[in-house]
Order: C-alpha cells, then sequence, then structure tokens
C-alpha cells in the first residue's frame, strides 16, 4: 500500500503511518496487545531513505518525540480528541494515553535546529463522551473520559 505522506518543503516530511506506509506504525511497535516504543533499529528501518530535518506521523495517537540514529527529529503529535482505542490489524491490541486531555506539538525552526514542544490541553471530554455514549459507542465513551481502553 502507498502512503499519502505531504513533504513541503526539504525540512519537514509529514506522513499519517510511516514514510512508506499510512497502516504501519513508525514509533511503536505492538508486543502482545499492547503497543510500546519501537526500538531504535525499529525506527531506523521504518525510516528508509527519508533524509527530512523533522518527520511528523500520526496514527497510533501516541505522543512522542524521538531522534533518528541520523539525528532527525521525528514526532507523533497525539491526539486531540481520542486518547485511547482499539484495533484487531494485525492483531487484537489496545493504545493508551492514561489521560483523557487533547494532545498536540508545535515544531519550531530554531537557529540551531528544530525545537519541539508536546502539549497536553484539558478539555471538557465528558461532552464528547456523551455523544459517543448516544451514538451507541461506550467503547469510544470509556476512552474519551479515561484515556483508557479497558473498562
Amino acid at each position: 500500500m502507498s502512503s499519502s505522506c505531504a513533504k513541503p518543503s526539504g525540512e519537514v516530511f509529514l506522513c499519517h503511518g510511516t514514510p512508506r506506509r499510512d497502516i504501519e506504525y513508525f514509533l511503536d511497535s505492538q508486543v502482545g496487545e499492547r503497543l510500546v516504543l519501537a526500538s531504535a533499529e525499529e525506527v531506523a528501518e521504518r525510516l528508509g531513505e527519508e533524509r527530512s530535518e523533522l518527520v511528523c506521523c500520526g496514527h497510533t495517537h501516541i505522543p512522542r518525540v524521538l531522534r533518528s540514529a541520523r539525528g532527525q527529529w521525528l514526532v507523533n503529535s497525539g491526539s486531540v480528541g481520542l486518547q485511547a482505542w482499539d484495533d484487531d490489524h494485525p492483531e487484537p491490541h489496545v493504545a493508551e494515553m492514561g489521560s483523557p486531555d487533547a494532545r498536540y506539538a508545535i515544531a519550531e525552526k530554531m537557529t540551531q535546529g528544530w525545537r519541539v514542544t508536546s502539549i497536553s490541553v484539558p478539555y471538557d471530554h465528558e461532552a464528547a463522551a456523551r455523544i459517543a455514549a448516544r451514538n451507541g459507542r461506550e467503547d469510544w465513551a470509556r476512552w474519551l473520559r479515561t484515556g483508557y481502553a479497558a473498562a
């Protein structure tokens, strides 16, 4: 499967999953029923030949800021509105942030390189959870309220 990534300049590369696939985890790996920090070797393999100074991804919703072996900034800003979830691809697993707060990141180009700031912001997650419950999604309601996938 190809990746629908955007490259606005030679300095920044944006993708959903990895530079090569939209549905591949980049900075995390599945171990049993959980997502955990990927090893440096896994990250390097998934990064492939991408050479941009800053590579931003999503997909897992887990906020992370890493440096590649080549010194590149690798950023997953997290999720604004879904702090836990479950999936059955490739095998059943969950992702959990442990907090209902919205997450985002700010990347700033500085004279010495990039500065990346991860931000967690409280919001009315209970209102979002009530909407999910009204729509028959008690699982989403729990995820939105707690940031945990398990009850």
